[in-house]
């Protein structure tokens, strides 16, 4: 049996679940693979404690794994996209393939690697960039090929479902979740790339560039965090029947590819509703298989370490094909991939959930109603809230039916402007994507 020498770049969680997972499931792994897979060297600035490294060579300059003569894969599980970088042109450069599970670098730098790669005939590989676990890129490149996908749309970062979960199931307090979050693990000391939309966003221009076949780009995309979110909207969501996601969401049609991150009332009994916690999940439409569901882990080390894993065993058993018979990054020539013009969140026709502050008296919803009709917007379903005790304003809770977001926003305006409306309005996106 055929040997490949495999260089491992980091050894904090997710490196530590590929070294213990090759280690451990050695026999079916070299199985499927159709070669003795070897980690001949770790690039690491610390030991792990939760790896037997004993019998691995351990040095402290990850450019010398790049740079090793023996080694044929590269690992990069350092993150970042500044050294990252510079150690995955760098393998490139001295003829490793790579396999890394680096999404920023991927949706930053992706075009100019792959370019790279391909002129030297040496593959990237990135399954563990999206959505963990799941085996998502391998879908879209491989499994739905016959396939012109419509649409997808997916909870791609675990730290923001497992926050909306707990917001919806027990009524807690973003700050009150968030800190939970972070002392079991599930977010950084600094979340702002996971609660603000960001890391959503560089995964979802992935799924995108595999899912309509154009480059790699984060222009016109829309983000927008859960970070305004209040529990009496997850609380009101269920109450007309929906829980609240923070989707990634990407849908083609004549006018362009929509492109947006951000918080979204889904139906209660749809499937996407009832991923909660840490997990993932990514529903994908297409024209001959229909509506499919990927869902599993996200993150954590060894769900992650799998998808690396994966990875790694498809290079492997095509290092000796020929560059032209592999399956490309991006699941075509990247001089075939088409640019297509981003749409504006504005342009956007949805649904939307409204909830504001209204004056108890008769006519206020009349004139808000009058608004809306003459913002050519029509009205789904109205709640008005009991005021409280010594109070003259109300809740008043509205659904729309489909339209775009630009009208929205100058109904928005006009009701702002009323002396019988207080503060702003709070508005959330839906979507019925099982219909």
């Amino acid at each position: 049996m055929r040997s490949v020498q495999v260089g491992i770049c980091g050894l904090g969680t997710v490196g530590a679940g590929v070294f213990n997972l090759l280690t451990r499931n050695s026999q079916p792994i070299n199985a499927r693979a159709n070669c003795a897979i070897n980690v001949l060297q770790v690039g690491a600035r610390r030991d792990n404690p939760n790896c037997d490294t004993a019998d691995t060579e351990i040095i402290r300059d990850i450019f010398d794994v790049a740079k090793n003569p023996q080694v044929d894969i590269v690992v990069e599980l350092i993150g970042g996209t500044t050294v990252a970088y510079d150690l995955v042109m760098t393998a490139l450069d001295h003829g490793k393939h790579v396999v890394t599970a680096n999404k920023a670098l991927i949706a930053e730098h992706g075009m100019e690697i792959f370019a790279v790669a391909a002129s030297k005939g040496l593959v990237v590989a990135y399954e563990a960039a999206v959505a963990g676990g799941i085996p998502i890129i391998k879908a879209l490149r491989e499994g739905l090929a016959a396939n012109r996908i419509n649409w997808l749309a997916g909870i791609i970062n675990g730290t923001t479902n497992f926050i909306l979960s707990e917001m919806d199931s027990k009524g807690r307090d973003f700050e009150d979740v968030l800190v939970e979050a972070q002392q079991k693990g599930y977010a950084e000391a600094d979340p702002t790339f996971d609660v603000e939309g960001i890391d959503a966003a560089h995964k979802l221009v992935i799924l995108a560039s595999l899912a309509f076949g154009m480059p790699l780009s984060l222009e016109g995309l829309f983000t927008d965090g859960i970070t305004n979110l209040e529990p009496q909207d997850v609380a009101y969501a269920r109450e007309l029947g929906y829980v609240v996601k923070h989707l990634g969401i990407a849908r083609s049609s004549d006018q362009g590819v929509e492109l947006r991150v951000h918080p979204t009332l889904v139906p209660e009994k749809s499937l996407i509703a009832a991923v909660n916690d840490v997990s993932n999940a990514v529903m994908i439409d297409a024209d001959a298989v229909g509506t499919t569901l990927f869902y599993g882990p996200g993150a954590g080390s060894e769900p992650t370490a799998s998808a690396v894993i994966a990875d790694i065993v498809d290079v492997a058993r095509t290092i000796d094909a020929e560059a032209d018979a592999r399956v490309p990054a991006l699941g075509c020539d990247l001089s075939l991939l088409q640019p297509r013009p981003i749409m504006d969140i504005e342009d956007i026709e949805t649904s939307f959930y409204m909830r504001f502050s209204a004056l108890d008296k008769p006519g206020v919803l009349s004139d808000i109603t009058k608004i809306m009709a003459d913002s050519s917007i029509s009205i789904e379903a109205i709640i008005q809230r009991e005021h409280p005790v010594g109070e003259d304003y109300v809740n008043v809770i509205i659904l729309t039916n489909v339209t775009k977001e630009k009208l929205l926003d100058g109904a928005v305006e006009h009701i702002e402007q009323l002396e019988t409306v207080r503060g702003s309005i709070h508005f959330i996106r839906v979507e019925h994507l099982d219909q």
